[in-house]
């Protein structure tokens, strides 16, 4: 679903079909994908249908001159739509739901008309144009012109795939055509009008649904044009270099890594070395300096780059930019929610390319960590940015991407998630899409080897050296370690499954039918045999750890972090007795967690409760030091809860890394 790479040169692996895997039972990412069939995605779809709200439709029959009106909203809300219909499309064909059939139905007939006969689709621009035939495309680098183009094919792509049918393709054959002809005539304004490059990966994935040559050259194009624009460029867009000579994760972390993934897509066609070590590079530089522990990116609100003594002369802010190394604040952390989805799609193509696990952890990491905090229990509230801590009577107000300067925003201890966001929607249809597409992150197949990458109840039909075979699994992972994978082929048929030993798990042990299995590969244990009908048990430790930070990132010296399994866990105010702040909290080196079932908005977790300290020592507002309180701390109980699932309870304070006591 996420890649069709079967036909890609250099992938070791593909997504497995459409239609092909399910999720179940009672575990965190079953409930959040089921709320997502059952709310997010039907709910989402009232907003960009309705024209009192959104009015993401509404504006493709304004551009067509079908309707009267005003267009309205922010010059990306196009993408927004075709990000939802992705999403849409993914649902129906599991649920056949009548609602959603009607919304592609009529998405299909105004954005074909809207549509220019050059396959140029903006709707800010040509309802401009109706009023004003001054008005030009690629008139302005934020218009996101090519933004929305890249999604209208990535979706195009996406439906085909699932229906079969050239409705939409037939529309991204057109927007691929009109990028085509631009480049060829004014690859200047191309390489003006990339912010935010989602078409390097749409028309990859174009050149992997048509199998025309001419879009993998295209894609290869418009990496040329990306990057080596020197100091009329800057990290806010990471094309200072040209592509091939980046080595660090820099600027603005959404459109950082949509560039990345489109490199990493363009390398799984070419193999080129050069992408390839790049690549590696900046991955290198992005997880041990720049990424938090819940898989947010983009640490900063505003950054300065370049930054830490390089050149001064052309210092410019950088918007949700990843910073310097380790420079990881957490009460003003940003994480944009796109920038974690963008890292998945990266994790993904290099999971593809590599076939190391490492990568499949990260996006473990992110399904349970960033994602499901970016959207509330109730399935149709969202998080724009994730901070990893919150606190009270903070004395001054956290900006949001998207708030005109007049915009009054909630108070800091008082953020909230919100169902639309008039100024950016860009992130809950990412959400939408990305959890509709969650159970195909789980496998992925090469002609004679089935890879298991992530551990969920549910199914996967599929087929191994051409035999179709059903693997089922059962699990209450994350909550328990013990995984039961049922394989059953058609027949006797020879072939590999690799099993994803998680890389914080070395202990993990792996069966088949009672016999342990001692080979492995780049974090994946390797099963080489005839397969007919039998049992896998994984078992994987899954225990509370302490995590501790690297000495470069101040602002988690002396503190800790707890991790059961893949699930970062943090301390929320709604377990604290009154009066009590997360400041106050010691968490001991040697603590002793009990583990309770989680319940309610918690049920698929285990919650972590434990006897900790609380200091004695406060500094009172109005001051900024004081002397030390030579008092010792006295015990204090707490119970800690998942990331994922904060902000559930009202407002209230947050952290995820707390005060260490020796």
């Amino acid at each position: 679903m996420l890649t069709d790479t079967s036909a890609s040169r250099h992938a070791l692996m593909t997504s497995l079909p459409a239609d092909s895997c399910t999720v179940g039972g009672e575990s965190p990412l079953a409930l959040l994908r089921e709320r997502a069939v059952r709310i997010t995605i039907p709910s989402m779809g009232t907003i960009m249908f309705d024209s009192g709200a959104s009015q993401a439709y509404q504006n493709f029959l304004i551009a067509a001159g079908t309707v009267e009106g005003t267009r309205q909203g922010p010059s990306f809300l196009d993408g927004d739509f075709y990000k939802w219909l992705e999403a849409a499309t993914t649902i129906l064909a599991e649920t056949g739901d009548p609602q959603l059939k009607e919304w592609l139905e009529l998405g299909a007939e105004a954005i074909a008309a809207a549509q220019q006969p050059d396959g140029y689709v903006h709707t800010k621009t040509t309802a401009a144009q109706r009023l004003d035939d001054s008005v030009r495309p690629l008139a302005e680098t934020t218009n996101f012109e090519t933004y929305n183009l890249g999604h209208l094919i990535t979706f195009g792509c996406v439906h085909h795939r699932v229906t079969g049918s050239d409705s939409y393709l037939r529309l991204a054959i057109k927007a691929a055509g009109y990028l085509q002809r631009t480049c060829a005539q004014d690859p200047g304004a191309i390489a003006r009008c990339n912010t935010c490059p989602s078409h390097y990966m749409a028309v990859v994935e174009l050149y992997r649904t048509t199998g025309d040559d001419q879009y993998l050259a295209l894609a290869e194009r418009l990496l040329e044009l990306h990057g080596g624009k020197g100091s009329a460029g800057g990290d806010d867009n990471q094309d200072v270099l040209p592509v091939r000579q980046q080595r660090k994760a820099v600027g603005h972390a959404v459109r950082a890594n949509y560039l990345y993934a489109g490199m990493a897509d363009v390398a799984l066609e070419t193999g080129d070395p050069e992408l390839i070590t790049a690549l590696r590079s900046i991955w290198d530089d992005l997880v041990s300096t720049k990424l938090y522990l819940t898989g947010g990116c983009g640490a900063l609100y505003d950054g300065a780059s370049p930054d830490a003594g390089q050149d001064y002369g052309m210092i410019t802010k950088t918007h949700q930019a990843y910073g310097r190394p380790y420079q990881l604040p957490q009460t003003t952390s940003y994480n944009e929610s796109c920038a974690a989805l963008g890292y998945l799609m990266l994790a993904w193509r290099l999971l593809l390319l590599t076939g190391e696990g490492r990568f499949a952890d990260e996006i473990e990491r992110v399904l349970y960590n960033a994602l499901p905090g970016m959207i509330g229990v109730d399935g149709k509230r969202y998080f724009y940015t994730n901070p990893v801590r919150q606190v009270r009577d903070l004395p001054y107000v956290l900006r949001r991407a998207g708030d005109p300067a007049d915009t009054v925003v909630p108070p800091s201890d008082r953020r909230e998630r919100q169902e639309y966001m008039d100024h950016c929607f860009c992130c809950p249809p990412n959400i939408a899409r990305v959890i509709a597409e969650l159970p195909y992150y789980a496998y992925s197949q090469a002609e004679q080897e089935l890879w298991v990458h992530q551990y969920l109840s549910g199914r996967a039909d599929t087929t191994l050296a051409g035999v179709p075979i059903t693997v089922e699994q059962q699990t209450d992972y994350p909550a328990a370690g013990i995984v039961m994978i049922t394989v059953t082929a058609e027949r006797p048929v020879s072939g590999t499954i690799r099993l994803r030993i998680p890389g914080w798990a070395p202990g993990t042990v792996v069966e088949v039918d009672g016999t342990m299995i001692d080979t492995g590969d780049h974090g994946y244990a390797v099963i080489d045999r005839v397969w007919e009908s039998a049992t896998i048990t994984v078992r994987i430790p899954v225990v509370p750890r302490l995590i501790t930070a690297h000495h470069f990132l101040e602002e988690a010296t002396g503190q800790v972090a707890v991790v059961r399994g893949p699930v970062v866990y943090c301390l929320e105010s709604a377990e604290l007795p009154a009066g009590v702040g997360i400041e106050s909290v010691l968490i001991p080196r040697t603590v002793s967690w009990a583990e309770e079932p989680g319940t309610g908005i918690f049920a698929g977790h285990v919650l972590l409760a434990a006897k900790v300290l609380r200091r004695p020592d406060q500094v009172p507002p109005g001051e900024l030091y004081r002397e030390l309180d030579p008092a010792d701390p006295t015990p204090l109980p707490i119970r800690l809860v998942p990331y994922g699932l904060w902000g559930n309870r009202g407002p209230g304070e947050m952290s995820v890394w707390n005060s260490l006591s020796w």
